[in-house]
């Protein structure tokens, strides 16, 4: 499983947040979004759980 955390682009973000310099963090798992997060210390949390998650489920 690939899970990887990037930050977001401006092209992504709305008008508002680019404005107010906002970040923001994209979590993808096997190449689908499956989280946004502000702050990259949540996003790597997240992406570390779903490695757990899944080292957990092929171990069983």
């Amino acid at each position: 499983m690939t899970v990887i955390v990037t930050e977001r682009d401006d092209s992504h973000k709305s008008h508002e947040s680019v404005a107010s310099g906002v970040q923001m963090w994209d979590v993808h798992q096997q190449g689908l979004l499956v989280g946004v997060f502000h702050n990259e210390s949540d996003a790597l949390r997240y992406k570390e759980e779903l490695e757990l998650g899944e080292k957990q489920r092929v171990a069983s």
